[in-house]
């Protein structure tokens, strides 16, 4: 079957392969981001701390800081030589520069704003009034948090979910810097589109190019109505 698709698309194996590492690249990511960047968003949303401005615009400076910059020093933070990839290559003994393991923290801070701020947005148009009389009941702010309030914000989140997995789709100048251009490890669809192109095989390219943009076109539809149902 694998085989059919690919003749009838154009595309060689390599290029499939590149296509699922990008997939499981970009569920593994938002998994995390789930996990992460709900409570994230919601402490950004209700702390009155005087660092908060400050680690919000933190969180957001990946949308304007070009990707070259977050993956140098990503790369030297990874290094062996230097903390904390020193730390962790002591431990475990392997770098995260050029593995899976460095594409997916990489990745993960790459997007984070692609999901923080859809769910702040999505958090904060609960009504508060349906979180008091949750709180007045007496279930605890945590419970709160998790059985009414991320619940009821459910489309806003599913869609900053949706929109930062299609964000790691479309990595390109993160996933070089850290992972290079690794087959099977590393190579995900941006670089294997990139190679193809150098290596001027453009038949192939644009085909590939066609099918990252079906899904890609797919998945942002989904986003704008996942967003138009949250309004």
């Amino acid at each position: 079957m694998a085989e059919t698709s690919a003749a009838f698309l154009g595309l060689p194996a390599p290029l499939w392969q590149a296509l699922g590492l990008t997939l499981r690249l970009a569920a593994i990511t938002t998994l995390l981001l789930g996990l992460i960047g709900l409570p994230l968003a919601h402490w950004l949303n209700t702390s009155r701390h005087r660092l908060t401005p400050l680690i919000e615009t933190l969180v957001a400076l990946p949308i304007v800081l070009p990707p070259t910059v977050i993956g140098f020093y990503l790369l030297i933070a990874f290094s062996p030589q230097h903390p904390p990839g020193s730390w962790l290559h002591a431990i475990t003994g392997t770098p995260l520069a050029f593995t899976f393991t460095g594409l997916v923290i990489a990745s993960v801070f790459y997007s984070l704003p692609f999901a923080v701020q859809p769910f702040q947005a999505a958090l904060r148009a609960v009504p508060r009034e349906l979180l008091d009389a949750a709180v007045s009941l007496g279930t605890t702010p945590r419970r709160v948090f998790w059985r009414v309030h991320v619940p009821l914000a459910r489309h806003g989140v599913a869609a900053g979910l949706t929109l930062a997995f299609a964000h790691t789709l479309g990595e390109f100048g993160v996933v070089l810097m850290i992972g290079g251009s690794i087959p099977g490890v590393t190579k995900v669809a941006s670089i294997a589109l990139y190679d193809e192109v150098q290596a001027l095989n453009y038949p192939a390219a644009h085909a590939f190019a066609a099918v990252l943009l079906v899904i890609s076109f797919g998945l942002l539809l989904a986003v704008t109505l996942l967003q138009r149902r949250q309004r």
